[in-house]
C-alpha cells in the first residue's frame, strides 16, 4: 500500500528546479500524485503530493535537505492519508475579478466559511487593466458546496455580496 508525502519548498526562482526535483522524486521510486508550483515575484514556489512507500518516502526526505542546499532551496514535508469526504458534497467554481484593493479574499473566504463550503484550491492574481493601467486583482477557487444548501438561495446570496463589495463575480458548476 502506498504511503504519501507533502512536500513544500521556496527558493530563488531560476531553471531547472522542477527537473531536479522530478528527477529526486523519480530517482528515489516516489511519483508525483498531485502539484502546484508558481512563481511569485522572485521566489519559486512548489507543493507536491508524493505516493511510495514508507521506505522510498523516508529515503527521499532524508535526501532533500541537500537538494534544497543544491538549488537554494527550504523544504518542509508531512506524512498525510488520503483525503475522507464527509457527506455529499458539489464541486463548484468562482471567479471574482475587481479593482485591486485589501479585503476581498477576506470577504470570500467568510463569506463561505459561514456557510460551511470549504475552499479546494484558489489562485489569485494582480494585474493591470489594459488601456488605462487600473490595478485590478482577480480570484478562481474550486469549492465543495454541501449538498443540502439551496444553491439558487446560494448563488443569489453570493451576487448580493458582489454587489455590496463591487465585485464581478460568478459562481457556478465545476465543469470537467
Amino acid at each position: 500500500m502506498s504511503s504519501l508525502l507533502v512536500i513544500s519548498a521556496v527558493g530563488d526562482d531560476r531553471p531547472g528546479i522542477v527537473e531536479a526535483l522530478s528527477q529526486a522524486i523519480l530517482d528515489n521510486g516516489c511519483n508525483i500524485e498531485d502539484s502546484r508550483m508558481s512563481v511569485l515575484g522572485g521566489t519559486f514556489a512548489v507543493i507536491i503530493l508524493v505516493s511510495g512507500n514508507w521506505n522510498t518516502l523516508a529515503k527521499l526526505e532524508t535526501g532533500l535537505p541537500a537538494l534544497g542546499e543544491k538549488l537554494g532551496l527550504t523544504f518542509t514535508t508531512r506524512r498525510t492519508e488520503p483525503r475522507k469526504t464527509t457527506g455529499h458534497l458539489l464541486p463548484y467554481t468562482v471567479d471574482v475579478v475587481a479593482l485591486d484593493h485589501p479585503g476581498i479574499v477576506h470577504e470570500l473566504a467568510a463569506f463561505l466559511s459561514q456557510r460551511g463550503i470549504n475552499i479546494q484550491d484558489m489562485a489569485t492574481s494582480s494585474y493591470s487593466a489594459a488601456h488605462t493601467a487600473t490595478p485590478m486583482f482577480a480570484v478562481r477557487m474550486t469549492i465543495e458546496i454541501p449538498s443540502n444548501l439551496h444553491i439558487a438561495a446560494l448563488r443569489d446570496e453570493f451576487l448580493d455580496m458582489c454587489d455590496r463589495l463591487n465585485l464581478d463575480g460568478v459562481i457556478e458548476p465545476l465543469k470537467g
